[in-house]
């Protein structure tokens, strides 16, 4: 049997009712929800489905109902970590289970720790069954407990309970530590003044983890004589992340620390794990003595202690060490510390150290950064450094030695940081840079028009020459994949009466204004000093692509004046071939769509696009796009608005000059679609029109067989060339070209070859 048949069979179900949980779903009277049909579920299935929704923030007081029913869906090990519940909702749907395991940290909406507590107690099964409680970033609000008889210590069973960041006081801290079974204790981050409750469980106790507490008001040695008593200690973590602002210098931690390392090895005698990160009074002398006298050791914290590079390490390598001295203590920092940003942050600055010429790709490692982005949204000091990281670890070929899934997972952080700090110049530098990537910005899916716009926001509000410079050749690629702006319907935008956008589409078309607005902006700041430089030639890319076979933006383009900039570039860039030819490609771009031919219809403009197409010393580029303007334009004489002979001048001249391009070998212009050529190669149309198109497809076809021929088959040209090559009018400069194309593609599908 495949091993991963009920794994695949899980996951399929699991899905089925996230993504139908309303069709799947009937309402008690209450407004929860109850499932009509509920197989009898595997606690373990059970327990992923729970946290699914809690994953997918689909869990609140109507979705959690389906949990009502304990037989049918049986909870083992729950986790609401996060959600938004109340303690009415969280009593009805999870304490009825004979809970194994619940998390509960972090949630919100008058859920607390009392009301988690009390509605446990109150079912005879969770009151015993319950082995392991997290209750960390919660308002414990235990005054508000109805029984002063309840509290943590009728929990008979529980193990393992986590109370960090909570408001934990010494009256609660001495219930807790009247549990017969009390195995491990997280009191990280609260106000406890005194652990000398912490006797009472000496025992049993295995893992105590004391961080950063505060408002400890025990001398040293009370203390130290507090810990040594606790015999069956296998993990200490009395670690403190110190910020620079805070008053408290945390010299009675550190000095218990200290005589914690050079007391005898019959003080804690099970020890094997101890996190002293962040203390900063502890001697090398005293580490080695510790360490040696230590033989079971199997991991010790020492970031930011100055001593993770003491010689005593560098023989166990069996020993796990968070600290800065190689990549191994750095990830081990991260992968511990998630939620401790002050540590985060000092591990990422040594990561970046670390990687800053890094040739190897290290997936692992861009998770561990990942992770540190997620579980810190809003924190500048770990974005900044961790930002920077995600450059050092992707740049050059090293995200492509990665799994897709991961870089995408990378590149939905960044964004989130750019969206998160928008004004902070850095970061935004940091996500540019690792950003500016031919292989992230074209063959990795993710939101691109996201990407755009959150680029195009930023270049609004800053002037800086090399950010601007990155932001645009970003963009230049962005909006050549954007898949939202290319799949819009074309409109028919008639200039007497326009046909209403929706909603939806009008938005869509204001943020066309946002990118045109801007990205003129900058050509007209570079065209005033006629500077060519490449965010000059990266802003014409990206317009050019913003309006390819997108009428709306085109429209857009015209409302903001870019025709008369690009009038005046085009006469003062007269001897510069590449900013000539995105300047008349995006014109080719506008000139075939029917409704905006009438704002081309500009004698002057013509005139010059018709002297470039005669002017031999021009590149071939150049001319081809000029050819192209004029061919559209003159391809409708019914819309034809200007004097008939100049319109059989460029008829004519377009034929002369066609006949006397070269063939080009490298690759000039690639096509979305052929669909534009279609009314140029009607057999009605003059030779000029008719042959510039066909000029074209010859040109493109040549270069990518495979690519096009498929194309020409998709959007009906292949017909439409047959019937060229057949009318008795067709001239004998096309049908030669029109008989190559033909043979070429009948060529390569002959040979078996498949086209792309």
């Amino acid at each position: 049997m495949d091993p991963e048949g009920p794994q695949a069979l899980c996951d399929l179900c699991l899905a089925q009712v996230c993504c139908s949980l309303e069709a799947l779903c009937s309402k008690r009277a209450d407004g929860s929800m109850s499932l009509i049909w509920a197989p009898l579920f595997p606690p373990e299935l059970a327990d992923r489905l729970l946290q699914t929704m809690a994953s997918k923030e689909m869990l609140n007081d109507s979705t959690v109902g389906i949990f009502r029913d304990s037989k049918e869906l049986r909870l083992r090990r729950a986790s609401i970590r996060c959600c938004v519940m109340s303690a009415e909702a969280f009593r009805l749907a999870l304490c009825p289970h004979r809970l194994l395991e619940l998390d509960a940290s972090w949630a919100s909406e008058g859920l607390t720790g009392a009301s988690v507590v009390s509605g446990l107690v109150s079912s005879p099964e969770c009151s015993v069954s319950l082995q392991r409680l997290s209750l960390n970033g919660l308002h414990l609000d235990w005054g508000s407990l109805e029984e002063s008889c309840i509290g943590f210590s009728s929990l008979l069973g529980l193990r393992t309970l986590h109370l960090a960041n909570t408001d934990l006081t010494d009256d609660i801290l001495e219930d807790i530590c009247s549990l017969p079974h009390l195995e491990s204790l997280d009191i990280s981050c609260t106000p406890v003044s005194n652990l000398s409750a912490l006797l009472q469980c000496k025992n049993s106790l295995r893992s105590l983890i004391a961080h950063r507490l505060r408002q400890l008001n025990m001398s040293p040695s009370r203390l130290l004589f507090v810990l040594s008593q606790l015999d069956a200690l296998r993990h200490l973590d009395f670690s403190d992340d110190r910020l620079p602002a805070e008053d408290t210098d945390g010299r009675d931690g550190d000095e218990v620390a200290r005589q914690l390392l050079e007391g005898s090895s019959q003080i804690l005698p099970s020890l094997v794990s101890l996190d002293l990160s962040g203390r900063k009074m502890i001697g090398e002398a005293a580490l080695a003595a510790f360490v040696e006298s230590r033989s079971g050791l199997i991991f010790l914290g020492l970031l930011a202690t100055g001593l993770s590079s003491s010689h005593v390490l560098t023989s166990l390598r069996n020993l796990k060490v968070t600290g800065e001295a190689n990549e191994n203590q750095v990830c081990e920092a991260l992968r511990r510390y998630t939620e401790r940003e002050c540590f985060v942050q000092k591990a990422l600055v040594q990561l970046y150290r670390l990687t800053t010429d890094a040739d190897t790709a290290q997936p692992d490692m861009l998770e561990l950064v990942l992770g540190t982005m997620k579980s810190h949204p809003s924190s500048l000091h770990v974005h900044l450094v961790a930002t920077a990281c995600v450059f050092n670890l992707t740049t050059q070929d090293l995200a492509e030695a990665m799994p897709v899934s991961l870089i995408r997972s990378t590149i939905t952080q960044l964004l989130h940081a750019m969206k998160t700090f928008p004004n902070h110049q850095q970061v935004q530098k940091n996500c540019l840079l690792a950003l500016c990537s031919d292989y992230i910005l074209q063959d990795i899916p993710f939101d691109r028009y996201v990407a755009a716009m959150l680029v195009i926001n930023w270049l609004s509000n800053h002037q800086d020459p090399t950010l601007q410079r990155m932001a645009v050749a970003v963009i230049s690629i962005l909006v050549a994949k954007v898949e939202t702006l290319k799949k819009q319907p074309h409109h028919r935008l008639n200039h007497k009466k326009k046909k209403s956008l929706s909603k939806e589409e009008t938005a869509k078309l204001s943020q066309d204004v946002v990118f045109m607005k801007q990205l003129l902006a900058i050509v007209q700041q570079k065209a005033m000093v006629g500077v060519v430089d490449s965010t000059l030639k990266f802003a014409l890319s990206a317009l050019w692509n913003l309006t390819d076979e997108m009428p709306s933006a085109a429209r857009s383009f015209i409302q903001c004046q870019g025709l008369e900039l690009y009038e005046e570039v085009l006469e003062s860039y007269y001897n510069e071939p590449t900013i000539q030819q995105k300047i008349l490609g995006l014109l080719n771009n506008i000139a075939e769509v029917k409704e905006l031919q009438a704002d081309l219809m500009d004698e002057g403009l013509l005139e010059h696009i018709l002297i470039l197409l005669k002017d031999t010393q021009v590149e071939v580029g150049v001319r081809y796009f000029a050819g192209g303007i004029l061919a559209h334009l003159t391809s409708k004489a019914e819309a034809w608005t200007l004097d008939q002979d100049f319109r059989d001048a460029i008829l004519k001249q377009l034929h002369e000059s066609i006949t006397t391009w070269a063939h080009l070998e490298r690759e000039m212009v690639s096509y979305r679609s052929f669909r534009p050529f279609c009314p140029l190669l009607q057999t009605c149309q003059p030779s000029g029109v008719q042959l510039w198109a066909v000029w074209a497809i010859h040109l493109v076809c040549s270069q990518n067989t495979s690519h096009y021929s498929s194309m020409l088959e998709r959007d009906g040209v292949t017909e439409l060339l047959k019937a060229l090559a057949a009318h008795p009018d067709t001239h004998s400069d096309i049908q030669r070209l029109v008989g190559s194309i033909l043979r070429t593609v009948e060529g390569h599908q002959s040979s078996g070859a498949q086209p792309l």
